[in-house]
């Protein structure tokens, strides 16, 4: 199945733009957890039982696992292989390099780990990408406004008289020629999303920013889907760890439920 009609049947069949970020720290599991011989697998565990009835996708961000070295990327493709085949899996790894360099990475996300997706800097220009554009089946959603304060610092810049961002946006269309490119966009630039998505109207979008972060939901939803593009809105902490106690899944699912319901409502 190719990239963009996997992303649109993960939305559509739970009727779901959520995507909960399992961005697990060892530090910030339930201690109770620790006993278990996998740790950061016990937890992920859990959690996608508890709420993989909500999500269209899962957003793994790949620093997480490998801070804790071999063990921990082997929590990482248990992970992503325990997680339903209807669910979209996103390895949030935001590389960008040099060809050679980029297809190697790209191999080790789409062939080694099996993710769906993963994210990627355009900072080195078409070279760096189109490595994972070869992978046909599996989107690469481009940094285009990141939902960091610092996102100012260069994505602002005035570049021919429009900022940067929207310079990347146009970029990313344009090679957008397979129809498996998406944009990472941060809820807490509410209008700034709203102008990229005039830029491109028809590309996946990936939104995180909203929770901890602050990002406002409603205008994510209402700028970040469009009418005719398709956008998955993440949130990690807020729902993840929801209780440190035993009830943690518990506690994780009504959150998840919450954010669902009021997503729904926003897209309504």
């Amino acid at each position: 199945m190719r990239a963009l009609e996997k992303f649109q049947e993960a939305v559509v069949q739970p009727d779901s733009l959520l995507c909960v970020g399992l961005d697990t720290d060892i530090a910030k599991i339930p201690r109770f957890l620790l006993k278990q011989k996998d740790p950061i697998l016990a937890f992920n565990k859990k959690i996608v039982d508890a709420t993989s009835d909500l999500v269209c996708a899962y957003k793994l961000n790949m620093a997480f696992y490998e801070s804790l070295g071999i063990g921990g990327l082997e929590s990482l493709k248990k992970t992503i292989n325990y997680i339903p085949g209807k669910v979209l899996k996103i390895l949030d790894a935001k590389r960008g390099d040099i060809g050679n360099t980029a297809s190697k990475y790209a191999s080790a996300i789409f062939d080694y780990f099996k993710a769906d997706a993963t994210t990627v800097s355009p900072y080195l220009g078409f070279d760096s990408i189109e490595p994972f554009l070869n992978y046909k089946d599996c989107l690469s959603f481009v940094l285009c406004l990141t939902s960091n304060k610092s996102a100012q610092d260069f994505q602002f810049l005035k570049y021919k008289g429009k900022p940067l961002y929207l310079e990347v946006a146009s970029k990313v269309k344009s090679w957008n020629k397979e129809k498996n490119l998406g944009l990472v966009v941060g809820a807490t630039y509410p209008e700034q999303l709203q102008k990229i998505r005039k830029v491109a109207p028809e590309l996946p979008i990936l939104i995180p920013g909203v929770g901890a972060q602050g990002g406002d939901l409603s205008k994510a939803v209402k700028y970040g889907a469009g009418k005719k593009g398709i956008a998955v809105i993440n949130s990690s902490r807020e729902i993840i760890y929801a209780s440190s106690g035993k009830d943690f899944a518990a506690q994780a699912r009504l959150k998840a439920t919450e954010l669902y319901q009021n997503i729904t409502s926003a897209r309504n």
